[in-house]
């Protein structure tokens, strides 16, 4: 098996990860979901009545949105050696796009936590009333939905992704956006589409090298360990 050139940020393994698991992640959480009506106001009374599986919905979403971020650098990287392009604005878009998502799971969050406080109706009718107020992240709509187009389009002519698969990962713009959102049949068309276009890229990208050094291993174990138990600490305490 031919190996890989030394790869710059985000790496084999970051990225390779993120490919996979990402992915994984944001179908997870629509699929947790789905048996839910898609618009806000099913959402918080779902929440209501189960929110652990509620909680657990967004919270694989969220998660999978920033985790997807470097698999998406490391995409376009490899774009980049054919079409720069294409490369560039589509990767940029795309994690311009997850960004937003980000916020919106932030939104989604502070919502839930109105739902546990005053109930159902009462956070239903305060997002009511904010929903569609502007700010900052609205203005990069068209990058959660254009960015995917460009990096399928890139993918495909850099020769990175068959045709096929770079169709898939371009069904990733039908995603539905904005906060609250439920399960649609589009929703699950989409994520699908990312799973079979960015998945199968991840495994590859992880066996395309020789397995890391024990000590190496061992040392970044303990650096993930570190690093994740100051975040829940630092969140505890926020």
């Amino acid at each position: 098996m031919a190996h890989e050139p030394p790869a710059t940020f985000p790496g084999r393994w970051v990225g390779g990860v993120s490919l996979v698991v990402g992915p994984l992640l944001l179908l997870a959480g629509v699929l947790l979901r789905v048996r839910y009506d898609f618009f806000y106001p099913s959402q918080l009374r779902a929440y209501e009545g189960h929110p652990t599986l509620i909680a657990a919905s967004y919270s694989a979403f969220g998660a999978g949105c920033v985790l997807l971020s470097p698999g998406i650098v490391l995409l376009a990287s490899r774009i980049a050696r054919q079409r720069r392009e294409l490369a560039l604005w589509g990767g940029t878009l795309a994690v311009l796009g997850l960004s937003a998502r980000t916020f919106h799971a932030g939104v989604d969050h502070l919502a839930f936590q109105l739902a546990a406080q005053e109930g159902a109706e009462a956070a239903t009718r305060t997002v009511g009333q904010a929903y569609g107020a502007f700010h900052v992240f609205s203005t990069l709509n068209a990058a959660v939905l254009g960015g995917w187009v460009l990096l399928a389009l890139g993918a495909h002519r850099s020769g990175v992704l068959g045709p096929w698969r770079a169709l898939a990962l371009a069904l990733t713009a039908v995603l539905p956006l904005g906060v609250l959102k439920g399960t649609s049949p589009g929703s699950l068309v989409a994520l699908a589409g990312l799973c079979l276009a960015l998945v199968p890229l991840g495994i590859s990208v992880l066996r395309s090298g020789p397995l890391p050094a024990r000590r190496v291993v061992v040392g970044r174990l303990l650096l993930v360990g570190a690093a994740g138990t100051a975040m829940f600490l630092l969140g505890q305490a926020g």
